[in-house]
C-alpha cells in the first residue's frame, strides 16, 4: 500500500473520532505573573512554550468528551506548579515534596452548539494537597500532577453539566 492510501486510510479512520469532539480554547496571562512557573534546567521562554503546549493539547485532549460544536473557554489566571525549584550544585532542579503541591486558578466557560452558556465560573481555584498520597498511574510525562488535577475537575465540574 503506497503512503497516499496509507495517510486517507488513517485520515478516515480519525475523522469520525474528532466529528464528536468540543473544542477548547485557552486564554494565558504574561507568565511572569504567575506563582511558579519557574524553569529548573532550561530557558524561561521554551519552558513557557512548552507549559502552554502541554496545558493546551490536555485540555484539548479532554474535550473531546464533549458532544461535537460545544465550546470550553478557559483563562488561566494563576499556575504554581508542583514542586520547587532549588539549586543543586551548578544546575536549578525542581524539587517535589509535599508542601510544594500544585494550584491552578481559573476562570471558564461552557458553551453548547449555539453559542448558550450552560456553565461557568471565575476565580476557580484547583489545588491537590494530598497530590503525592495518591497513586501515580501511567508513564512519567511532564506536569503530570497538574494535568491530573485539570481531569479531575473537568470530570467533577464540566461534565456533569452535560446532563
Amino acid at each position: 500500500m503506497n503512503s497516499v492510501k496509507k495517510i486517507a486510510m488513517v485520515m478516515c479512520l480519525t475523522l469520525p473520532v474528532f466529528a464528536n469532539a468540543g473544542e477548547s480554547v485557552v486564554k494565558w496571562q504574561d507568565f511572569k505573573d504567575y506563582r511558579d512557573v519557574r524553569a529548573s534546567n532550561q530557558g524561561k521562554s521554551s519552558y513557557h512554550k512548552q507549559i502552554k503546549t502541554q496545558f493546551e493539547k490536555h485540555f484539548s485532549k479532554l474535550v473531546e468528551q464533549l458532544p461535537k460544536d460545544y465550546k470550553l473557554n478557559i483563562e488561566i489566571k494563576d499556575i504554581d506548579l508542583a514542586g520547587d525549584v532549588r539549586f543543586g550544585g551548578v544546575d536549578e532542579i525542581r524539587v517535589v515534596k509535599p508542601i510544594y503541591f500544585p494550584r491552578l486558578k481559573l476562570n471558564y466557560s461552557l458553551t453548547d452548539k449555539d453559542g448558550s452558556v450552560i456553565s461557568e465560573a471565575n476565580d476557580v481555584e484547583l489545588k491537590d494537597m494530598g497530590f503525592m498520597d495518591k497513586i501515580k498511574m501511567g508513564r512519567d510525562e511532564s506536569f503530570y500532577y497538574e494535568k491530573r488535577l485539570i481531569t479531575e475537575w473537568f470530570g467533577e465540574q464540566i461534565l456533569p453539566n452535560l446532563d
